[in-house]
């Protein structure tokens, strides 16, 4: 089989981010034949129906061609306020804008990580509600929640907790699974 193209969209802006120390971990513990691509979403402004009237900002277009492009969607995000950051919410509202939104058929699968022991439980509730709307294919499980995430990773943002490790190569040899059975039904 090809390489396999995920795209990772992380719900933190902040460099030292837990999620994004755990969305490197997924990079690093991937399947040989799964790339996983990550695209900042930090320059993508506040969604304004005036200026989606005039066409998307090159920042929304380029994140709507990267989804359509990829094999499958990962989202590593925080849990802010029991819920969905607002850099990751935004991007999903600009992605899911027109006719032609790219999330349809797409399988996905998230990760969170929080600083508190539940791992961004409501998040990812929340994430799933949203993007089923979306028409996306959602891996119901594995799931992944990384608690108390601070233990979990050096200064250089290197997982240092097999388990956690465990897990996460886990999820992402089942995602792999699961984009290549979604791919044969579409």
């Amino acid at each position: 089989m090809s390489q396999l193209k995920i795209l990772g969209l992380c719900g933190s802006l902040r460099k030292g981010s837990y999620n994004r120390m755990l969305l490197k971990l997924a990079t690093e513990v991937a399947p040989a034949d799964l790339s996983v691509e990550s695209i900042e979403l930090g320059d993508i402004p506040f969604f304004d129906g005036d200026v989606f009237d005039k066409g998307y900002p090159a920042s929304a277009a380029a994140l709507r061609e990267r989804i359509r492009a990829a094999d499958g969607v990962l989202i590593v995000t925080p849990e802010y306020n029991f819920t969905l950051s607002a850099v990751l919410k935004n991007a999903i509202d600009w992605a899911s804008r027109g006719a032609d939104q790219p999330f349809v058929g797409k399988p996905l699968t998230v990760m969170s990580a929080t600083q508190g022991p539940l791992g961004g439980a409501r998040v990812q509730y929340d994430v799933r509600r949203i993007m089923q709307f979306m028409q996306v294919f959602i891996m119901p499980r594995p799931e992944t929640f990384v608690g108390s995430a601070a233990g979990k990773f050096n200064a250089e943002g290197q997982c240092t907790d097999e388990v956690t490790r465990k897990f996460v190569t886990e999820h992402m040899a089942a995602f792999r699974d699961w984009v290549v059975r979604m791919k044969k039904l579409g």
